[in-house]
């Protein structure tokens, strides 16, 4: 049965969303996109470049055939101007989906919980598909389910900074109380990271400078891919349980008394 998950209305068997950021070169950013098997791309709405010398932006590099448009608020540091750049966005792309980013802090990029709380109320009642970027706090993304949101997007780790899962204790609890999907954004560094979360039971992953900053962005994003799935696949499987002493794979006790009879 093909393991699918939702977002609203929206469903999708990858697990894995990719970002546009950070790419050497738009030709770079498509054969990542194409490697990673990703079904949404998220975009930064207020860092699109319309400047480019062959009359292109960076949405003609994007196939919407393939891939769900996410468009995001990243650069805003209130529920205003976040709000009015989902607005902006629904018209200029023509979708209800928005990953909902109000910055509290320029150094680290964490979230203003008061103003993304504030903006998620706003955009739900305007029929928006709110995923907010959050920081890994089990009350703020239960108030943000409550308000109606349709996915929560704690962070692993600051974005851009590959540091991996910094506490996977909240994650989890994150996900135990959650009745809507839980994306991890922010803060995957490789595959092992990708494979590390996904194992906590959340439902996906968004990742951006882990795939476009490594020497080979389409190699990358491949074993995000891989890892992704992989992940995926040790969480439903169940793992065995840790235990402080060693278990022998072969048990002498069964070995003596098949010898004994």
């Amino acid at each position: 049965m093909t393991d699918t998950f939702n977002i609203g209305k929206y469903e999708f068997t990858s697990r894995l969303i990719v970002g546009t950021g950070k790419y050497p070169t738009m030709e770079a950013m498509q054969a990542a996109h194409d490697a990673s098997g990703a079904q949404m791309v998220t975009v930064a709405i207020r860092r699109i470049a319309l400047d480019d010398p062959r009359g292109k932006s960076m949405l003609d590099f994007i196939d919407r055939a393939k891939y769900a448009i996410l468009p995001n608020t990243a650069g805003c540091y209130t529920a205003d101007e976040a709000v009015l750049t989902a607005q902006l966005a629904r018209e200029l792309l023509d979708t209800d989906l928005v990953k909902l980013e109000v910055i509290g802090d320029a150094r680290t990029l964490y979230p203003d919980t008061r103003e993304t709380l504030a903006a998620a109320e706003r955009l739900v009642k305007d029929g928006f598909t709110v995923l907010p970027y959050i920081l890994d706090d089990p009350v703020a993304c239960k108030q943000l389910e409550e308000i109606g949101c349709s996915a929560v997007m704690p962070l692993a780790a600051p974005i851009g900074s590959g540091l991996g899962v910094c506490n996977p204790y909240s994650i989890r609890i994150i996900k135990e109380g959650a009745h809507v999907p839980v994306i991890v954004d922010a803060g995957v560094g490789t595959a092992s990271d990708a494979a590390m979360a996904m194992e906590l039971g959340i439902d996906a992953l968004l990742m951006n400078t882990g795939i476009a900053a490594a020497r080979d962005p389409a190699l990358m994003a491949e074993a995000m891919r891989d890892a992704v799935a992989a992940g995926r696949k040790a969480f439903l499987a169940g793992r065995m349980e840790k235990r402080l002493y060693a278990n022998a794979s072969s048990p002498m006790r069964d070995l003596i008394s098949t010898a004994g009879a």
